[in-house]
């Protein structure tokens, strides 16, 4: 009788833990559904406002500024040093096959398909991402967005639609420039156990590049630029109340921002295999 008892009271606390289990299931699908749709609200305010009238090109400008020029420094110590340890990686192998003088078209493709926009957007991703949703995050915890509301001002119109513009328009400009510093790195790692003209590497570089090469880079970055934005703007718009939640807002917009603009690579790639 007393074994039976046990075994009715566990059947009883194992229905107990799974129907708990089923209940905290069911919470997190019901989270997950309503953070997609205000991803997808907030999303679909962006781009209403971005076509709607009175653009904030003065504030538009300011955001170009701090994106694009004060990332320079950043990018620039990166394309350089991406086109170095590309070239002297790949140059020994290219030795034993006594293809040398493939090497600077071989970095100069790999920087202007994939290294340069995906470095250069993951880049951006960690130091503009997060920069965006502490600050978004700070004006919401000190309730200077809802100040915003209250007299009638749009913030997002005002916030988030020229932050978005103008990391879609500079992350391409900066892969770009990534990329000029790439080759320019290779042609310094290149002369580091060689010599060789900076004439003669460029005709090299650029004797097996075409245009159509160029053409996904440039279109896969400004999506990188736009993913980049609308995750930095999304985290910080929506931040919870209290100063944690700022650094909080700083680290998830950058670990979406990066996973995202992987995913986005990803896909590019597929559809640029297709044509």
């Amino acid at each position: 009788m007393q074994q039976y008892k046990r075994v009715k009271n566990y059947a009883r606390g194992r229905s107990i833990a799974l129907t708990d289990t089923s209940v905290e299931h069911t919470v997190s699908f019901k989270k997950f559904l309503v953070n997609l749709a205000d991803v997808f609200l907030f999303v679909t305010q962006v781009f209403r406002n971005t076509f709607a009238r009175g653009f904030e090109f003065r504030e538009f400008l300011k955001q170009c500024f701090q994106i694009g020029n004060k990332s320079l420094g950043l990018i620039s110590i990166t394309g350089i040093i991406i086109g170095l340890v590309l070239t002297i990686q790949s140059r020994p192998v290219l030795v034993d096959f006594g293809a040398v003088n493939m090497l600077p078209s071989m970095v100069t493709i790999s920087l202007i398909r994939e290294m340069g926009p995906v470095i250069t957007a993951l880049i951006c991703a960690g130091k503009i991402g997060s920069s965006m949703g502490a600050e978004l995050g700070s004006m919401r915890v000190t309730e200077q967005i809802d100040a915003m509301e209250v007299s009638s001002t749009n913030p997002i119109k005002f916030l988030v639609v020229p932050r978005v513009l103008a990391c879609t328009l500079m992350i391409p400009l900066l892969t770009l420039y990534a990329d000029a510093l790439g080759i320019f790195g290779g042609w310094l790692a290149a002369n580091i156990k060689g010599d060789i003209s900076a004439v003669l590497f460029l005709t090299q570089a650029f004797r097996d590049v075409e245009f159509i090469d160029l053409i996904p880079a440039v279109i896969k970055s400004f999506f990188f630029g736009m993913v980049i934005a609308l995750v930095g703007c999304y985290k910080g718009y929506h931040a919870s109340a209290g100063t944690e939640s700022v650094g909080v807002a700083a680290n998830t917009a950058v670990v979406m921002a990066s996973l995202l603009v992987i995913f986005v690579d990803l896909i590019a790639v597929q559809i640029t295999d297709l044509l």
